[in-house]
């Protein structure tokens, strides 16, 4: 029964997705020090990306889990279907969210005070398709503070350096996720939920996500030149570029079959590959 029951919850919060924050985490704190962090930093940052991300996951399918219950693609995921209590699911939110707030108190007291602020926007973020079609951004703005908070744990300090690299994250998984929200284009105007493919368009959505993963090179490029970043690090985000060429060739307005390899499985290495080659990068 436990067993089963962890099980639901692991596949609920897509526990394989954490390559998406958790590297850009770590790259965060390597390039505050120009190095690698103590230990000690590392895990605690681990803890605190965890807590908050699976928090966020809760959060979010508990926050929509009738809506989900209403859309044919969505209707099988573990809360739409009822298949964990409510009430265990909101018991880890506060968990995990108490888990984030032991993390931060471990680091430093800059990253106590910032904690309810991460919270707040990662709480908002699951209301934002009922008001505004910019949810996307929202959202990478959101699972993108991790290079900050990453800078943050180390330094002690707010400094204004990765927020460059938090806009470049940002807009690369508001560009991903736009490009997945086409598929549910039609259920989100039957509903009036908000989202730029129910707002603009397959083919607008599109070209929004291309202007989103234009800037995220911009922004990325921007962190390289600000803190003096040599080959390795140009080499990752020449492969990014690859990355986003390939994916945004596999979708057309015409033919979304291919939307999900595109949007999450490729885009699983892209922080891997940026983390990695900027490490070299630092510490050649």
């Amino acid at each position: 029964m436990v067993l089963s029951k962890t099980r639901l919850f692991l596949r609920m919060i897509d526990f394989e997705h954490t390559l998406f924050g958790l590297p850009f985490a770590y790259l965060g704190a390597f390039l505050a020090v120009r190095g690698i962090p103590t230990a000690y930093h590392l895990i605690w940052i681990t803890v605190a990306m965890f807590g908050a991300r699976t928090a966020a996951l809760c959060l979010n399918r508990l926050i929509d889990r009738e809506i989900d219950r209403r859309n044919p693609r969505t209707a099988n995921w573990t809360m739409a279907k009822g298949e964990l209590p409510v009430p265990l699911v909101w018991a880890a939110v506060f968990a995990c969210l108490g888990l984030l707030f032991f993390a931060a108190y471990q680091l430093n007291p800059l990253c106590v005070k910032l904690a309810p602020l991460a919270v707040a926007v990662l709480w908002v973020y699951s209301y934002t398709k009922r008001f505004t079609w910019w949810c996307h951004l929202i959202l990478g703005l959101s699972v993108g503070m991790g290079p900050v908070g990453g800078w943050i744990a180390v330094t002690g300090s707010l400094d204004w350096q990765p927020f460059l690299l938090w806009l470049g994250v940002g807009c690369w998984i508001a560009g991903f996720d736009t490009m997945y929200a086409c598929q549910d284009i039609e259920f989100d105007r039957k509903e009036g939920l908000y989202s730029i493919p129910a707002r603009f368009g397959v083919e607008g959505a599109l070209r929004f996500a291309k202007a989103f993963h234009t800037l995220t090179v911009v922004f990325f490029v921007l962190t390289g030149l600000v803190l003096r970043l040599g080959t390795w690090y140009y080499a990752g985000i020449l492969f990014v570029i690859g990355i986003l060429l390939y994916e945004h060739s596999l979708v057309r307005p015409q033919d979304l079959s291919l939307v999900t390899l595109a949007s999450f499985k490729i885009n699983h290495y892209v922080g891997l590959v940026v983390f990695l080659m900027t490490t070299i990068d630092l510490l050649k």
